[in-house]
């Protein structure tokens, strides 16, 4: 009779581990599967953050490009203005105007003290 009971807790026992291994197999499976996708959601924010970074980049290239130029051109129209007023002093100081009175402060004493000294 002890034969029996073993033999009838037997098929129970082998049909519990199937069960058993029939939900560990299914629950690796539903891991795997999130596992991979979470892999490729990582995967995908990965290169939309890379696409997103070198966007980035390339937009601050292009604006610094931008700002370089504007200021080269700035600075060449404030140049060329300097230069232009340098070169319309210059005229003017060689040609005796634009001088500061006290500039013209010999010519003026020798003009006035000169008819002193003829006498």
């Amino acid at each position: 009779m002890g034969t029996e009971a073993v033999g009838a807790a037997a098929p129970g026992s082998v049909e519990a581990l199937k069960r058993v291994k029939a939900v560990e197999t299914e629950w690796e499976t539903r891991l795997a599967s999130a596992r991979a996708e979470a892999e490729a959601s990582v995967r995908r924010l990965r290169e939309e953050s890379d696409a997103a970074v070198k966007a980035a980049t390339e937009d601050a290239e292009r604006e610094r490009s931008d700002r370089v130029e504007r200021a080269r051109v700035e600075a060449a129209g404030l140049a060329g203005a300097i230069v232009a007023d340098g070169q319309k002093s210059a005229e003017a100081a060689a040609r005796g105007e634009g001088r500061r009175p006290a500039d013209k402060k010999d010519e003026i004493l020798a003009v006035v003290l000169g008819s002193f000294g003829k006498d």
